[in-house]
């Protein structure tokens, strides 16, 4: 009897155990499809850190039909990967996007031109085509064109905006004179069919002055007022930049993990490798915090451009990274 009872208690001490260090669930909805672009998020999955914070993470993939806006708004999600526009243009709207961390420090966007074609300066825009993409990218594009004074409607003074697919067909149909792509991913696919880039024209949004904050994560306002949700962004963020931190130390491994987790197939590892070494140039995986520097020039170009009516409030929080 003695026995039965001592292996009873030893049961339900251990299923109280289970019970306190059950692992907190974190929906997290990506920007775009898998690929290295969110490789910290895949290796902190993979490497366990999260498991190691106490946070049980699904991660979903984007793609062209997928708006993370409206995911996390709808419940899909508990924190999204957005860009700065996107987000502060749904806040705008209603949507109480909140950045609670900021893992890209530099812009990775480029317009590029063939060399042989007539765009060579940003004088050369008026009256060309160039291709622009949209789902929320397409703010840093217009902040451009509004600093240098030129009309997006079209005319002999302004530019054709062609709405451009998340491809290099635009530049080799010769369907646009320039077109957009990302260092990280188009501009080697643009090198591959044979726009290297001594044949390019390169106006890079950072060099320029002209980029806004990308990939941020971003949570609701009305669940961040809950401590215990909180707690659990602030374990999240931990992993992840601990998960960013492996993969650009560890690419090699990085790029295959995100293979590994590319359910479509898709994605090539020689491709990925190019584009974690890109994406390494971007994201400072010591600092997650917020530039506000950063932060005021995306806000201003947005107000500038009339994308959001009113100046944001409440728009971002410390909290988060100030608790790592």
């Amino acid at each position: 009897m003695k026995k039965l009872l001592v292996g009873m208690l030893a049961g339900a001490l251990a299923l109280g155990a289970t019970a306190s260090f059950a692992a907190d669930p974190v929906t997290l909805q990506l920007k775009w499809v898998t690929q290295a672009q969110f490789a910290g998020y895949y290796v902190a999955k993979d490497k366990g850190f999260y498991s190691e914070e106490g946070i049980d993470i699904t991660i979903k993939p984007g793609g062209p039909d997928v708006a993370p806006e409206q995911v996390i708004a709808g419940g899909g999600a508990d924190v999204i990967v957005d860009w700065m526009g996107g987000a502060l243009a749904a806040r705008d709207k209603g949507v109480g996007l909140v950045n609670i961390a900021q893992p890209f420090k530099k812009s990775g966007l480029l317009m590029i031109c063939p060399k042989d074609g007539p765009v060579q300066t940003e004088a050369d825009f008026k009256g060309h085509t160039l291709g622009v993409w949209f789902f929320g990218n397409e703010y840093p594009f217009y902040a451009w064109m509004n600093k240098l004074g030129v009309p997006t409607d079209g005319g002999a003074d302004g530019v054709n905006v062609l709405k451009q697919s998340f491809d290099v067909e635009p530049l080799i149909q010769k369907q646009a004179d320039c077109i957009s792509v990302m260092t990280y991913n188009e501009l080697g696919q643009a090198i591959d069919a044979g726009y290297t880039l001594d044949k390019l024209v390169v106006f890079n949004y950072t060099d320029l002055g002209n980029d806004l904050l990308e990939d941020g994560l971003y949570a609701m306002e009305d669940k961040l007022a809950d401590p215990a949700f909180a707690d659990r962004m602030t374990r999240f963020v931990r992993a992840s930049m601990k998960g960013w931190q492996y993969a650009i130390e560890h690419p090699d491994e990085a790029a295959q993990i995100v293979i590994d987790n590319d359910e479509s197939g898709a994605q090539t590892l020689d491709h990925q490798l190019y584009m974690m070494g890109e994406v390494a140039k971007l994201v400072d995986p010591n600092d997650a915090a917020l530039n506000l520097d950063a932060y005021s020039r995306t806000e201003k170009a947005l107000l500038d451009q009339k994308i959001i009516a009113t100046q944001p409030s409440g728009a971002y929080t410390t909290a988060i990274t100030d608790a790592l």
